[in-house]
């Protein structure tokens, strides 16, 4: 089993590079640490970096999942030919470029580009963003799935990926006690459907919410509170038509936790009565 030990960065194309790293400074609250070679890193805690945004096809995302040791990644290469997926082993200056001391890259059983790194790189100075929205973590993504049940099942056998609960067909998953690290949305294609980061309390979700309500930033969803994992939350577009997450207050789990299935209603979406499109949780066989 190939044992993850951390969720480190997406790196995202995007159409307008400058106007995104201005969204993702001046709204979400990211702190642009450097630009360089087309590249520009930003982050929300003290990792090296949590995004990175290029000029080319917004659909080009790429995950970052962290792995302990180089024994575990030269491990995780061989299970993974094994398994039929063919793995990409990075250059040295690809590994500088993704801030790591090395990494390897593969496709999951829904053509999501996956990196598998090794000591990732920590900041040597604190998180300073030009605009306080809370952010405390860079906590989980939404991931876009063309057959969820296939999905869970390589997440779950081959990784140390757990369901916490389903939404239809959708599951929550989890490499650690936080309720979910991936949600699996069925699509027809791959890609990162949202990106959520942790704030520190329910005051920094609805300051936000206002915030960019009069800032004509379209809201997705909420302010609600998710009926699985408890946290409070508001969805809401970027470039790109990519969800952005902040919430709080999400459930931890334990090896003692059943998961739970949900209908998809808008009651098992949100407790408060929000209501968002649904149509992205009804698909799958």
């Amino acid at each position: 089993m190939i044992k993850i030990s951390g969720f480190r960065y997406c790196r995202l194309g995007t159409a307008n590079l400058n106007e995104t790293v201005k969204f993702a400074t001046e709204i979400i609250g990211l702190e642009l640490v450097d630009q360089k070679d087309g590249f520009s890193y930003l982050r929300c805690d003290d990792s090296d970096h949590n995004i990175v945004y290029f000029q080319g096809d917004p659909q080009d995302h790429t995950i970052g999942l962290s792995l302990d040791t180089f024994e575990e990644l030269d491990a995780a290469e061989s299970k993974l030919e094994a398994l039929g997926r063919p793995v990409y082993r990075g250059t040295d200056s690809e590994a500088e470029a993704r801030r790591c001391m090395g990494y390897i890259n593969f496709k999951d059983t829904s053509g999501n580009s996956i990196d598998l790194s090794v000591r990732p790189f920590a900041s040597g100075t604190r998180y300073f963003p030009s605009r306080d929205a809370g952010i405390t973590e860079f906590s989980h993504i939404g991931l876009k799935v063309t057959d969820p049940r296939e999905a869970e099942k390589f997440w779950s056998h081959e990784f140390n990926f757990k369901t916490s609960d389903w939404i239809g067909w959708s599951a929550l998953m989890t490499f650690d006690q936080v309720h979910h690290r991936y949600a699996l949305f069925p699509s027809d294609k791959p890609g990162i459907q949202h990106i959520n980061f942790q704030v520190a309390e329910t005051d920094d979700v609805m300051k936000s919410n206002y915030f960019l309500r009069d800032r004509q930033v379209r809201i997705q969803a909420g302010p609600g509170r998710h009926s699985l994992s408890g946290a409070r939350f508001v969805y809401y577009y970027g470039p790109d038509d990519m969800i952005y997450e902040y919430s709080c207050g999400v459930r931890m789990v334990d090896e003692n936790w059943e998961p739970r299935q949900f209908p998809v209603n808008d009651a098992s979406f949100c407790a408060w009565g929000s209501k968002p499109d649904l149509n992205i949780l009804e698909s799958g066989d």
